[in-house]
């Protein structure tokens, strides 16, 4: 069993709504609302659930570019949200992110070797001009002629520009990356030689990844463990083959129904959600997801499902029916 690299206990991050002349707190937004997990070493585990849920909150306050509302995130045994600021920084070297968005992530003004070169500089890893031949190497090794370094973000198509984050990521040869939706915003052709390389990456230097998605095609293909999030809380955590083959809440089974099969004549049934998802500012009450679930019960609205361990290594917060 690999070594346990990060452990997230009882998270929470709600944002303030506030209102008024004094900006008075008027309510809360509870984007992320007491979630626990666990990474190991040299896995990739993927975080999927609708827009919304809370997954893009959680990478970023695992990584404090949201500071959590309370909660602990164990970083190799350390607490990383009780050390001040300033050491925080040594650890953003060992934790890196890929962006949804390859454009916006990438600063307009300067060359794409500034770019990845400005957190080898930050750290002092590299000096004088052995850092453009590190920023060489990172170039080639997804995918870019290093010939190009000189160039600006916009003179690169979406894709290329993705490999230069993720050529940014590995600058600083870190043990964990966060890929926020880093394949969502390119077309399929494109997507797929990105998850291609970042697996290829991660084989070469052990790389562990949390893969934030919507697509659970994508998630299935890329992870070997999958949490599934619904309105800030996790419903199902489980081995992707497991969670695919034994499907436990309802939720994650309307997820897997609207996955596209490539058959034409295979029937699937798919699951169609009723209603909207609840506003975070006020959640239900009970089970978050039972308002929409066809299996709901009296209980559901009253009591809020813990997240169990129905068998090793399958966790679901679902209370059982009567089936």
């Amino acid at each position: 069993m690999a070594n346990m690299l990060l452990e997230v206990k009882n998270l929470v991050k709600y944002f303030p709504i506030k209102k008024g002349v004094f900006r008075k707190t008027v309510g809360w937004v509870k984007a992320v609302d007491d979630i626990s997990f666990e990474i190991y070493e040299g896995e990739t585990v993927g975080l999927v659930g609708e827009s919304g849920c809370g997954k893009t909150t959680t990478a970023l306050t695992i990584l404090r570019l949201e500071e959590p509302t309370k909660g602990q995130v164990l970083f190799e045994g350390r607490d990383i949200l009780k050390i001040k600021k300033r050491d925080m920084r040594k650890e953003r070297k060992n934790m890196q992110i890929i962006f949804q968005d390859p454009y916006s992530s990438l600063n307009p003004r300067m060359k794409i070797k500034d770019i990845i070169a400005e957190g080898i500089i930050t750290h002092n890893i590299i000096s004088g001009r052995q850092k453009y031949k590190r920023v060489e190497e990172l170039l080639e090794l997804v995918g870019i002629s290093a010939e190009y370094m000189d160039r600006f973000p916009h003179e690169f198509s979406g894709g290329q520009r993705q490999r230069i984050g993720i050529a940014r990521a590995l600058a600083l040869e870190p043990k964990i990356i966060m890929c926020d939706e880093a394949v969502s915003a390119l077309d399929v052709s494109i997507r797929s030689q990105i998850i291609n390389l970042l697996k290829d990456l991660q084989v070469k230097f052990n790389l562990t990844y949390l893969f934030v998605a919507h697509d659970l095609s994508v998630i299935k293909y890329i992870s070997d463990r999958i949490v599934v999030m619904y309105l800030g809380k996790i419903v199902e955590i489980a081995e992707k083959h497991e969670l695919f083959n034994n499907t436990i809440h309802p939720y994650t089974r309307a997820l897997i129904s609207a996955v596209p099969v490539p058959n034409p004549d295979y029937q699937k049934e798919r699951i169609i959600l009723q209603g909207d998802v609840p506003s975070p500012v006020d959640p239900p009450k009970g089970c978050r997801f039972h308002p929409r679930c066809v299996k709901a019960q009296k209980k559901c609205s009253e009591i809020e499902p813990k997240l169990m361990e129905v068998k090793k290594g399958h966790f679901v917060a679902c209370h059982p029916t009567d089936e």
